[in-house]
């Protein structure tokens, strides 16, 4: 089984990247599940339904999320609705009590999303919260194949977690930090790992916002309005080859492609 994981999507130009890119990759790669973090969708900061279903038209399976899922308040009332219902979004399944979910399987495959705590929102723990999910998951005889997104600030937090489930997953890939690491690897028992896949949204940005504003700010101390930036777009992904029976990945590779 081929699984393409996508990084943050990004405003428009993140938009553009995925109706761009997304139906040939499938096809290319003879790809069955894209997972995209769809997080900062809407202008850069939070997810629509329009917005969403923007990114469901155009190849992506599921929607995973993270901190700013909330930032746009229209989706929270849509957040309980299943895929039956047209809207395959998770948030952090360590929240201790809001609205959605943490877990959604589909084409026979669990995809988990789970938040940080280090330089992040204070949440339940992300370790012991997966426990309980892949618990409930052995007693309910769901798929072998488990997808993690751990969207997460910190690099040794993320590492911790990659080796925590290494061989009870098919893979833990990073979100949040927009930036892709290049130590993709299948960890020694079968758990696929990167520490942050990156994102898609503009190349010439400081984490995809304009590179003008965030300087000022870092220079002077003073708030600024942030905007996502113009130019070339960048997706990063990642595409994992996965044993379907067994749920052990294969392999994993980059696949990051740039549109003008």
């Amino acid at each position: 089984m081929r699984i393409l994981m996508i990084g943050d999507v990004i405003g428009k130009p993140g938009r553009r990247a995925i109706q761009s890119i997304v139906p040939s990759l499938r096809q290319e790669h003879g790809i069955d599940l894209v997972i995209a973090n769809g997080e900062n969708t809407a202008g850069g900061f939070g997810l629509t339904m329009e917005t969403a279903y923007e990114l469901l038209d155009h190849g992506v399976d599921v929607l995973t999320s993270g901190n700013h899922i909330w930032d746009q308040k229209e989706i929270i009332p849509y957040m309980d609705k299943g895929p039956e219902e047209g809207l395959p979004l998770i948030r952090p399944a360590n929240y201790p009590d809001a609205p959605g979910r943490g877990v959604l399987i589909h084409q026979d495959v669990m995809v988990v999303n789970l938040m940080g705590r280090v330089f992040m929102p204070p949440l339940d723990c992300p370790f012991r919260a997966s426990d309980k999910i892949l618990a409930d998951a052995r007693a309910s005889d769901a798929p072998a194949v488990i997808i993690v997104d751990f969207h997460a600030e910190a690099t040794s937090e993320k590492q911790a977690m990659g080796w925590y489930l290494d061989g009870r997953v098919s893979a833990v890939v990073g979100t949040h930090t927009h930036v892709g690491t290049v130590d993709k690897r299948v960890l020694p028992q079968g758990t696929a790992y990167i520490t942050d896949v990156g994102m898609t949204g503009p190349l010439d940005s400081v984490i995809a916002s304009e590179v003008g504003p965030v300087m000022e700010r870092f220079l002077t101390g003073m708030p600024q309005r942030l905007t996502v930036a113009t130019g070339p777009v960048i997706m990063n992904s990642v595409l994992i080859d996965v044993d379907k029976e067994s749920g052990k990945a294969l392999t994993i590779e980059r696949l990051d492609k740039v549109i003008s």
